[in-house]
Order: structure tokens, then C-alpha cells, then sequence
């Protein structure tokens, strides 16, 4: 929210002080089992914030948030009950003896809660809310921070705030504008730290992907946001270390904030304290060509152009018709392509907002001149520039494939940067042709004749695959290749004692390399009805993504007939082995259990939205996530995923894959598949993990509706409780586990449209929003394999039953 109306917003807190017939109280700490009541406020020690309920103009609705006390527009810089508004004056919170605030009705029910990690003993919690605008809650004996505020952003970024990521926890810290200026429910925009490649921030929209690139840290700005240089109101840090990486804003010398407001704008404000209000000073995204790749590949963006897009030198329009009506979506191609046999250069171009570097190696240690001998070493890098443009300019970043959002600068504005783009030399190109042309022509049939051959050959089916994976390995330098004779040893020649398991890939087995880091080899069986299409898309989809919560893919092994793809070693198996099992399943307790929910709902989001590439999974079930040491959840297994593009939402197939029980509706009846598809796994998934009990073959004395249909009917009697598993004993916590059935419910409603985005799950499950009520759930009665067929109408149906998934997939 920009600004709240003045006499409105004093009004609200007058009106909640009389009603409460009740002062403020002026302090800043709230202790153990002491609440702070509607009209009760909390200042911060140097009264520049103050924290208490408060309504927006034109609303009833009660919020729990965080203002300037000092400024009379009451500027709101967090909210803590955003998408569970209160409905009347007699809410409070409450500091438990745990160090856990909670946010209570008047009928004493859980609102909102910080969810913080359990106290050790002997330790003293009190929340406090700082001069930044920060909200904590730490240990008065040890003075260890237990949660803070400044972990959890809405759509304000305060001095001191970090945007960024945790790279030991995997929190996320993201700002997320307001659904409108009154409504402080999720909004369509956020603005993060995407750490795939050089560390950037972007400005997404979320159910339609980027929108613009705000850039990586140069040194002395962001190189996507020109506005934002370097002067006495714009001093940013970034940081990245092996723990988190991040960036902050320093200035501490005015009242700042940026905003992430309601249309997407990412707009800085100073406070004007002569003039009493809040002054624009810059924005972000400045004009249309911050939209993100608007001149598409190699394609440059100037602003003061008619039109606007034109190729970089050395470039023509890919799709010339496409030009001449100003849509440049398919960017430019080279005059001449590089290839290994040809001379090149490289040609430098000044002036510029780089290329998106979500694909890009880089070095900030070494100098450009080593940076120029890198690139050029390596056939597959095609530019480099430096990572820090300052004076001393050092660092290296390189791109390996087509660049994407450029756009020139201002002339002047010091944000702009060079870039050195390998090109093929025309010129040496044609005087080796003329030289070499007698020789050329007679040996011209004996290479065609050659290729004939080689050809011919390359119809053997299995050679011709290897060659294709191997291909592919190759332009993946960062996927190892494995010998046979490796693998063979690590498993001591695929040994009974080694095998882990079992699916429809093929074998799997325990191995240990010879540096002793220990291996799980997936073995693809001859006899398997996988095959090369799956080993392929599991390496392409996998291969460069970086998540905790994501299995990590080693390398893989292609020889001869053996084809094997080399994971990192998960001690515990799949979950599957653990909560459908009597024996096992009361060693997952209700914290170990919503930790896997949470886990699984990170990586989601992150194939859905922070890596490199939108992958929709299709085949999430309990069998596909794996436990690390820790019982930390890891998604696997990618041979039937799908990568989208930014602007792809949704795509149709004729040949349904996945398994039986947790696919969507839609996709099964239509062959429809879009990333809803995943939620509504996800959503069976967190029903199972509640109840213990599978979806399929689920049976209950009194109906004979499968899990979802029991838990929507619990649900509707309100008594929803009743799906908790036996096994969890007295362990879990009647408000995370009502959440998580809430949200399980709302991820396998009927149509994809009323399911939620990971991102609003991932933000309910921390307790930051809230989903409406759920409807009816799809598949909620029990259905075979025959009846889910009957209601198809595509000739083919590969689905799979238990744990084999058949896999007769589309073409990619």
C-alpha cells in the first residue's frame, strides 16, 4: 500500500482506543504471556515505527501491522494477518512462553502465527520491534535472535531488510505487493533473488512469469536498474557467501523505502519532512524496454528508436515478416555462425544493460584479460564482460547460450556496461576459402561418400542413441560422464546386496566411488519400457538445478548398451517406505512430517517459478520424494517432466503419463496439463502424509469415497481433525496440521483454476496468507483403472498403478 488516507487512518486508531475504552501502551518489548490488545500499540525505543491494529480507508477490516509513528500519512511497512483480515476490535496478540507470537480471535482462535523454531530450555523470549521497522522476537538471556519480521517482507524493503536467500535454510526472502491499495492480500507481483547463474533480482508476475529484470549487482548499481545509480539516496550492498546471498539497502541518512505497489511498479520513495509527504525519487523499470526480452535474442532495446528493437551488429531478424509489424519475440541470428572450424573475434559493444544471467558462468576474483582467454578457450562461451564496473573493473562472467534482454543505456548513466560477443571474422573466413579452394573440390566427393556411411550407420537404434546423449552430455560441461568401469566397481558389478529399489526406469543401487562419496545408481533395464526419451529429459530437466529440496543429479554413464544417470545418496529411502509402512510410520512425527510438507511445497516453487527453467513434474507421489540423513524431503525422478517457457501456462497432450491417484482431473480426462497439474499431486501428497493412508485404495466403513473424499467430508462436518494418523501420537499441533488440511483440500479442487499457486501454498504453510474455503475435490470417489479409462477419450492412456510408471510420452 503507497500511503494511507491521514484522517482515515487516525480515525481507525481513535475509534479502536475508544471502543476498547483503552490507552496505548508506550513500550517497545511485549514479554511472556503478556497480549497486546486492538487499541494497545507497541513504539518502537526511537518512536519511528509502532506496531498495533489497524484498518484501511473505506474498509472494517483489523490488520495487525507496522507504521512510521513520526509520519502522519501512517505509511504501512508490514502486515502480518495479510490475506485473514479480523472482523472486529477484540483480537490480540500474544507472546507464548515458547517465543511463538500468535495472533488470536476474539474467539480465541489462531489468525496468525510467527511459527518460530522451539526455545532451548532455561531461555527467556520477549518480541521486540526495532528503530528499522524490524519485529523480533529473542532470547533476553543469550540475546540469540529466535524470528524476526524482516524474514517473512510484504511488499516494503527497508534499510537493513535483506532480499535474497538462505542458502542453509532455504528461505527465501521476497517482497509481495498488496492485492490493491486497500487489500494487503497477495498480490499478482513479486520481486526476488533468482541465484541460478550470477545472482540477480527480478520483478515477476506470478501466474505469468517475468516481467521485468531489475539485474545483477555491478558494482555500483543493479544493471537492470538504471535508474537506481549510485548517489547519496541509493546506497544498496550485495553479499554472497557459501551461507546466503542477498542485497540490502545501507542509508540510514533519510527515511527511504522501496515498494513493491499493487501494479507491479517497483518505485522508491523519500520522506519530504518540510513538505509532509512522501516523494517519488525513482523507479525500477523505467520505460517499455525494461520489459523483459521485448527484442528477444541478441536483439537491443533503444528507447529513443522508431522502432525500438533493432539486431546488434553482426545480427539479422530471425523472423523478418514477424519485424515489420513490431513484434521482435524471435530476436535476431548471427550474419555468420560460429563454428569450430572458423576464425573469430571478439567484438565489443558499449553502453549496455547486460544479457539475462541466469545461464552464465562467472569468476569475481580474476581480471578481464583471463576472462578473454576463458572464453576463448571454450567453443560454447559466446561473450564475457566484467562482474564489477568501478574503477579497478574485475571479475568474470560469460554466457554459453543466446542472449536475452538487452537494452542500451542513457547515454551518461554509469549503469551501462561493455560486452565482448564472439563473432565469426568475415575476412579471415573468405581468404582461407580462396586458399583452400583447389583442395577443397577434389576431395568433395569422398567427403559426401563419407557421410553417406556414416549415416547408414547411424540407423542402429542404440548407437544412434548414445551418440545423441553423449552429444548432449558433452554440451553440458557441467554434468560429469561416468565410466562403466566406475559404476561397476562403485557397486561392487551391481551387486543384490547393493540394490536400493525398483520402478520402471529399471534397478537401482547403492555404490560408493572411489573419493568415498557415496551413490545411487539409476540402471536402466533392457527390458524397461523407459528408455532414451526419459534418460534424456531427466539430464536436461535436472542437470543445472540447484535446490535443497531437489534431488542432485551427479552425472550419468552412456556405454554401449548401459545407460545409468548417477544421484547423490539418500539414506532414508523414499517416503513411501516410511509413512505407508506400520513399522515405520511413527518415526515420522507430526514436525518431521509438516518440515517434508514444507520441503516439498520449496522445491515446487521452485520448478514452477525460480529456476531456469518453468518444469511442470507430473509425476509427484511419496514414492518420488526421497530423505537425506536429516530427513530433509528431496523431489526426484524427472523422466516425464515438462519444461515450459516464461509466457507457456498451459499445454495439451495425447498421451497421459504419471500415476494413478494423483493426477489432476483435467489431465486425465483432457490430456490438459499445466503447473495446477503438480498442485493437485502435491495436494494428494499432504493429505497422505496427514492421515498415513493412501489415496488409492483407500477404504472406509461408511462410504466408499477414496482419501480426498474422506478428508472433504470430514471437512464439511467439521471434523477434520479425525484425519490425523494414529501413528503421530500426541505430536502434532492442531493449528499446522488444520493448515495443512486446508491446503491440501484447496490443491486437489476440481478445476485448476480454484487451486492455488505453489507460491500462495508456500506462503500459507508459513503462515503469512490464508485460502479460501475449499470446494468439492476431483476424484473424491474411489475409481479403477477401467472407470478412468471409460472416461477418456483419447486412444491411448499410460497410467500408472502402485509404483511403476508406464511411460509412453509426447514428443517434446
Amino acid at each position: 500500500m503507497e500511503c494511507l488516507n491521514m484522517t482515515m487512518f487516525y480515525y481507525c486508531v481513535l475509534l479502536s482506543i475508544l471502543m476498547t475504552g483503552r490507552t496505548s501502551a508506550v513500550t517497545d518489548t511485549i514479554f511472556p504471556n503478556q497480549t497486546l490488545k486492538d487499541g494497545d500499540t507497541i513504539v518502537s525505543a526511537g518512536e519511528i515505527f509502532e506496531l498495533g491494529f489497524f484498518s484501511n480507508e473505506n474498509s472494517s477490516f483489523r490488520y495487525l501491522g507496522i507504521w512510521y509513528k513520526k509520519i502522519s500519512t501512517g505509511t504501512v511497512v508490514w502486515v502480518a494477518n495479510r490475506a485473514v483480515p479480523l472482523v472486529d476490535f477484540s483480537s490480540m496478540l500474544k507472546l507464548n512462553g515458547d517465543g511463538n507470537l500468535q495472533l488470536l480471535s476474539v474467539n480465541n482462535i489462531s489468525i496468525w502465527s510467527s511459527l518460530s523454531s522451539k526455545l532451548a530450555a532455561h531461555s527467556k523470549p520477549v518480541a521486540q520491534l526495532l528503530d528499522s521497522g524490524n519485529l523480533v522476537i529473542r532470547d533476553d538471556i543469550s540475546n540469540d535472535l529466535i524470528w524476526q519480521s524482516f524474514d517473512h517482507p510484504g511488499d516494503t524493503w527497508l534499510p537493513g531488510m535483506k532480499i535474497g536467500v538462505d542458502l542453509v535454510t532455504g528461505l527465501n526472502r521476497n517482497l509481495t505487493s498488496w492485492k490493491t491499495s486497500s487489500d494487503p492480500s497477495l498480490g499478482s507481483y513479486t520481486v526476488s533473488m533468482n541465484i541460478n547463474g550470477y545472482p540477480q533480482l527480478y520483478n515477476i508476475k506470478i501466474e505469468s512469469g517475468l516481467l521485468h529484470r531489475i539485474g545483477y549487482w555491478n558494482g555500483v548499481g543493479f544493471s537492470g536498474a538504471l535508474s537506481l545509480g549510485p548517489n547519496n539516496l541509493n546506497l544498496f550492498e550485495f553479499v554472497s557467501t557459501p551461507k546466503e546471498i542477498y542485497t540490502t539497502i545501507l542509508t540510514d541518512t533519510v527515511v527511504i523505502r522501496m515498494q513493491l505497489v499493487s501494479d507491479g511498479n517497483f518505485v522508491q520513495f523519500v520522506w519530504d519532512d518540510i513538505g509532509q509527504s512522501w516523494q517519488y525519487y525513482a523507479t525500477a523499470e523505467k520505460d517499455n524496454c525494461d520489459r523483459f526480452s521485448l527484442c528477444g535474442s541478441y536483439g537491443a532495446c533503444h528507447i529513443d528508436n522508431a522502432p525500438a528493437c533493432e539486431c546488434l551488429e553482426g545480427f539479422e531478424p530471425k523472423a523478418p515478416e514477424d519485424w515489420s509489424i513490431a513484434d521482435w519475440s524471435q530476436g535476431c541470428t548471427r550474419h555468420i555462425s560460429l563454428t569450430p572450424e572458423k576464425e573469430y573475434n571478439f567484438t565489443k559493444f558499449s553502453n549496455l544493460k547486460l544479457p539475462d544471467t541466469q545461464k552464465s558462468w562467472f569468476d569475481t576474483s580474476i581480471s578481464l584479460e583471463e576472462c578473454k582467454n576463458i572464453c576463448a578457450s571454450n567453443f560454447s562461451c559466446i561473450a564475457f564482460a566484467n562482474t564489477d564496473i568501478r574503477g579497478s573493473k574485475s571479475g568474470c562472467l560469460t554466457w554459453s547460450s543466446d542472449l536475452l534482454d538487452i537494452r542500451e543505456a542513457p547515454q551518461g548513466d554509469i549503469s551501462g556496461q561493455d560486452i565482448y560477443i564472439k563473432m565469426a571474422n568475415p575476412i579471415l573466413i573468405r581468404d582461407k576459402k580462396k586458399s583452400h579452394l583447389k583442395v577443397t573440390l577434389p576431395i568433395v566427393s569422398a567427403v559426401v561418400m563419407l557421410s553417406f556411411a556414416l549415416l547408414i550407420y547411424s540407423w542402429r537404434k542404440m548407437k544412434k542413441s548414445n551418440n545423441k546423449v553423449n552429444k548432449d552430455q558433452k554440451q553440458d560441461s557441467d554434468l560429469p560422464l561416468y565410466s562403466l568401469n566406475e559404476i561397476v566397481k562403485a557397486t561392487s558389478n551391481f551387486s543384490v546386496n547393493n540394490k536400493l529399489g525398483q520402478g520402471g526406469f529399471g534397478v537401482v543401487y547403492k555404490g560408493v566411488l572411489e573419493d568415498g562419496r557415496e551413490i545411487a545408481v539409476k540402471r536402466l533395464s533392457k527390458t524397461s519400457r523407459q528408455g532414451i526419451v526419459e534418460f534424456q529429459n531427466e539430464v536436461i530437466c535436472i542437470a543445472k538445478l540447484q535446490h535443497r529440496n531437489l534431488v542432485k543429479l551427479l552425472g550419468c554413464c552412456v556405454q554401449g548398451e548401459e545407460m545409468m544417470l548417477i544421484y547423490e545418496y539418500m539414506p532414508n529411502k523414499s517416503l513411501d517406505s516410511f509413512l505407508f509402512d506400520r513399522n515405520n510410520s511413527f518415526l515420522l512425527d507430526w514436525p518431521i512430517r509438516y518440515h517434508i510438507i514444507n520441503g516439498i511445497a520449496r522445491g515446487l516453487l521452485y520448478l514452477h517459478q525460480d529456476s531456469i527453467l518453468r518444469i511442470i513434474h507430473r509425476d509427484l507421489k511419496a514414492s518420488n520424494i526421497l530423505l537425506d540423513s536429516n530427513m530433509n524431503p528431496k523431489i526426484s525422478d524427472f523422466g516425464l517432466a515438462r519444461m515450459f517457457k516464461d509466457y507457456e501456462t498451459e499445454a495439451n497432450t495425447n498421451h497421459v503419463v504419471g500415476t494413478l491417484g494423483y493426477i489432476s482431473p483435467e489431465y486425465a480426462a483432457n490430456g490438459l496439463f499445466s503447473l495446477k497439474s503438480d498442485v493437485f499431486s502435491f495436494g494428494v501428497l499432504v493429505l497422505e502424509i496427514v492421515s498415513g493412508k493412501k489415496n488409492r485404495g483407500f477404504s472406509h466403513q461408511n462410504h466408499h469415497d477414496n482419501l480426498l473424499g474422506h478428508a472433504w467430508r470430514l471437512y464439511k462436518e467439521a471434523n477434520p481433525l479425525e484425519l490425523v494418523d494414529e501413528a503421530l501420537g500426541d505430536s502434532w499441533t492442531a493449528s499446522e496440521v488444520l493448515q495443512s488440511i486446508h491446503v491440501g483440500l484447496s490443491c486437489v479442487q476440481q478445476h485448476a483454476d480454484d487451486r492455488p499457486s505453489m507460491f500462495s501454498v508456500v506462503h500459507m504453510l508459513g503462515g503469512e496468507g490464508a485460502l479460501p474455503p475449499p470446494k468439492q475435490p476431483g476424484f473424491f470417489t474411489q475409481t479403477t483403472k477401467s472407470e478412468v479409462e471409460s472416461a477418456l477419450t483419447m486412444p491411448q492412456v499410460p497410467i500408472s498403478i502402485n509404483k511403476i510408471t508406464i511411460t509412453q510420452l509426447d514428443a517434446r
